[in-house]
């Protein structure tokens, strides 16, 4: 495709990653955020070999694996012991593995690839710009917004929303469905854990209304020596401002995770020790009709959010941007129907079975229905006792599949 001057509005993992590609073939970025400067807040976040297969295209799977932790499973575990949930990367294919990864080391990696020529030069940087309206117009799509010194509007060939969950600029008659998820978790981030297993993502349950994990997340880039983990527990949105602030909520909660599990809380209680530690996340389902359209298209959590239960929002946005390359690598001038042609063809599908999926998994592990933990203590029980299915299931965590019987393999992904 001929050089095209493209905005991608947010600097995220969405945005970051298809700067990337789409300067690596030539076009020119210009990346327009709302803070003044890159600081990404939040816990630290699963990779799945499909994320890691997009790292690998990108160039930049080396430098995340030296930060990263390396995961080779999930297992989750119930109050007596048993495990309900045991899958590992090696069942889906040999030699797959995920990385726990932190948001600032995730977000190093994709921005330092883009400060390294060749890339480099191809790269405007629009800091503390708050966008407030995107308009296709034909010839050229155009934004608007301010930033300090005033009123900013431009034009380019091509605007990509990449602004995350809660975005304002995804065009309103492309919206399905936009709400908050009941549930979402309160999360903080600790020295590593040693008492379990450094390579596994550890989960724990009791009923569908009582989830904690405790995911191996490396190091950040300016403290490589310190290796840390992430902690989750699951609370109804409701109750995510007030966790731990009353007095004695700590010890509360400490007895509590003691009584179902002892060996998780004979470490938290030597990690855990002020409430401002925790931070709340909130999730949002979003659903669209299209992600692309004329000259405007609409990227990551901002296309696609969904409960984090499956572990597919980073995944689903690095995928987002190799499509988009993939899409667009045709010579001569953009066919844009063409174009979103190809990149639904290689979206939409795996898009939609995933987030229907975490629709119904998740009233399974966060809801107060008693019948939805029980059906499935019971049905998991079973399910990873026959091969065919506990296979499915590292599949489907690994961010493979594109439908029920269907997948997409990893060698189609990391070839440059």
């Amino acid at each position: 495709m001929s050089k095209q001057q493209i905005a991608i509005i947010g600097a995220g993992t969405a945005g970051l990653a298809a700067a990337i590609v789409l300067a690596r073939q030539g076009h020119y970025i210009t990346l327009f955020e709302h803070v003044e400067a890159l600081a990404p807040v939040g816990a630290g976040l699963l990779l799945q070999p499909a994320g890691l297969a997009v790292f690998a295209h990108l160039g930049v799977l080396e430098h995340a694996l030296t930060l990263g932790a390396k995961v080779t499973g999930l297992e989750g575990q119930l109050p007596n012991g048993d495990l309900l949930v045991d899958s590992h990367y090696h069942e889906a294919g040999e030699g797959l593995y995920g990385l726990g990864i932190h948001r600032a080391t995730l977000c190093h990696v994709l921005v330092e690839a883009l400060k390294a020529e060749p890339l480099s030069s191809q790269i405007t940087w629009r800091m503390g710009v708050d966008v407030e309206k995107i308009e296709d117009c034909g010839a050229q799509a155009r934004l608007y917004g301010h930033d300090k010194s005033g009123k900013c509007d431009a034009a380019f060939d091509l605007i990509i929303v990449a602004n995350g969950a809660r975005s304002q600029l995804r065009p309103a008659d492309w919206v399905v469905l936009d709400k908050p998820y009941p549930w979402g978790a309160a999360w903080t981030i600790v020295p590593e854990c040693l008492a379990l297993d450094t390579q596994i993502l550890h989960q724990f349950y009791h009923g569908a209304s009582v989830m904690m994990g405790i995911l191996p997340t490396g190091a950040i880039p300016n403290a490589p020596q310190q290796r840390l983990s992430s902690i989750f527990w699951s609370l109804p949105t409701a109750q995510l401002n007030g966790w731990m602030k009353e007095q004695g909520s700590r010890e509360t909660w400490l007895a509590s995770v003691n009584q179902r599990w002892p060996i998780a809380a004979q470490w938290l209680e030597t990690v855990i020790d002020r409430p401002e530690q925790w931070f709340a996340a909130n999730y949002r389902d979003v659903v669209m009709r299209r992600f692309a359209q004329g000259r405007i298209a609409v990227i990551g959590d901002a296309a696609h959010a969904m409960s984090p239960q499956l572990g597919q929002g980073a995944n689903m946005a690095l995928l987002d941007a190799w499509a988009l390359g993939q899409a667009m690598a045709e010579n001569g001038q953009p066919d844009w129907p063409t174009v979103w042609q190809k990149y639904h063809t290689l979206r939409a599908s795996s898009t939609h079975f995933y987030q229907w999926l975490s629709r119904q998994l998740t009233p399974l592990y966060q809801s107060d229905s008693r019948f939805a933990g029980l059906g499935r203590d019971f049905a998991f029980t079973w399910m990873y006792r026959i091969p065919y299915v506990r296979k499915e299931m590292a599949v489907t965590i690994s961010g493979l599949k594109t439908g029920l019987f269907t997948g997409m393999k990893m060698a189609d992904v990391e070839k440059r």
